[in-house]
């Protein structure tokens, strides 16, 4: 952890929303005039797109159908906490870009005179020097295992966790519209990820500082058939602070300030879903001033 130079991490798993909550903290930036250098989870990624489905068949062969982007075989996570120690120290480290599309390999190939495809990454390049703050946005911020302890590093860690039916749904509209991936083809990956989003993702929500987490007011019991996703105005959301007395938490004002919500637990807020998104910037706006303050 690092006064001068703040790490502030969003964790989630697919579908679960953190683009979201990315969202939130760029208006918060912007509004501020705040300079952060943006990581994306997927380029911790150890393998290409073309490797993972290699690996995938050798494990598969070997019978084991448990091979996934969420466990350490298939991340570096060493290498992400090493950047979230070299930021802290010195406000730089090494970066890159996982492409995802056309669109984002035309993009670096041009910026960085490489000709990389999409499903590979860009070469390693530093973090641009005079940044306020490093903000990561992935699956694994919070990670730690053996020989990795990425959660140490982080000043400020944010979950995004909705009920796992809702997840699921999330997840299987999302595949299915932006990436063309056939239902049976997003719930097989959803079983294959099991055993790794038990060991490697659910844990790093015992590590967050403040998690928000969407719980649907409409029957999702069976997500495999769900034909929409529920909107936020069906849903309340669970916000939960670890420590509320680490960032001054005023949960008066917050009643306050978002109508309709109330308190479930001494640490616990519960607003409507349609108010999920100005209840993160009523909350992460101090959070944030404060942060810049103490550099």
């Amino acid at each position: 952890m690092s006064a001068q130079h703040p790490i502030v991490v969003v964790t989630g798993s697919s579908g679960a929303g953190t683009t979201f909550v990315k969202r939130a903290f760029e208006n918060i930036f912007r509004r501020n005039e705040i300079s952060p250098a943006i990581i994306e989870g997927d380029s911790f990624h150890s393998l290409s797109r073309t490797q993972f489905k290699v690996e995938v068949a050798k494990a598969e062969k070997k019978g084991n159908n448990n091979f996934s982007h969420f466990g350490p075989e298939s991340n570096d996570f060493k290498a992400l906490e090493t950047l979230f120690e070299n930021f802290g120290r010195t406000g730089t480290g090494k970066k890159r870009y996982y492409l995802h599309n056309d669109s984002e390999a035309d993009e670096h190939n041009k910026r960085l005179g490489c000709d990389k495809a999409p499903g590979e990454f860009t070469p390693w390049e530093d973090v641009e020097t005079g940044k306020d703050i490093l903000f990561y946005e992935g699956l694994h911020g919070l990670v730690q295992g053996d020989g990795y302890d990425v959660a140490r590093h982080v000043d400020l860690g944010v979950g995004v966790v909705p009920s796992v039916n809702l997840e699921w749904i999330q997840k299987i509209h999302r595949d299915s519209a932006e990436r063309g991936y056939s239902e049976e083809a997003i719930v097989d990956t959803i079983l294959r990820r099991m055993p790794d989003y038990i060991k490697h993702i659910t844990p790093q929500f015992s590590h967050t500082d403040i998690n928000f987490q969407r719980v649907p007011t409409v029957d999702t019991s069976n997500p495999f058939i769900a034909r929409d996703i529920p909107t936020p105005d069906e849903s309340f959301v669970v916000i939960r602070f670890k420590e509320p007395a680490k960032f001054k938490i005023d949960f008066p004002y917050l009643l306050n300030m978002l109508p309709d919500s109330f308190m479930s637990r001494r640490n616990s807020i519960v607003v409507p879903g349609g108010k999920m998104g100005m209840a993160m910037e009523i909350i992460l706006t101090p959070i944030i001033h404060d942060m810049m303050d103490k550099r």
